[in-house]
């Protein structure tokens, strides 16, 4: 079995402070095909469908989808606040090369 994503306690707070889930959202994490490298990832607030994955912590909500997961295996889903700028981003030790712009990848 696959080991789900982790998502940070800072990913999660960052949620709480947008205040997603007062507004029902979740954050969305999927995989698609495209981008630089091959794959690439998709993340923004979405309703949760009965059949993700749901990540919960602090009152937020995470959810991948059951076609993105086997991407995701084991990958950490953060947040960072760097003088190039606050945003989502995802550590997966499935992908074999990632891009600069850090939202592409391959396998």
């Amino acid at each position: 079995m696959q080991l789900p994503p982790k998502v940070t306690d800072r990913a999660f707070a960052r949620l709480a402070e947008i205040g997603a889930g007062d507004d029902g959202q979740a954050l969305r994490v999927a995989v698609e095909g495209g981008g630089c490298s091959g794959f690439q990832y998709e993340i923004k607030l979405d309703a949760p469908d009965d059949e993700d994955l749901v990540l919960e912590g602090e009152g937020q909500r995470v959810v991948v989808d059951p076609v993105s997961l086997p991407f995701l295996a084991g990958a950490v889903i953060d947040f960072s606040d760097e003088l190039i700028g606050a945003r989502f981003v995802i550590d997966n030790p499935n992908a074999s090369s990632s891009c600069g712009c850090g939202t592409s990848f391959s396998m």
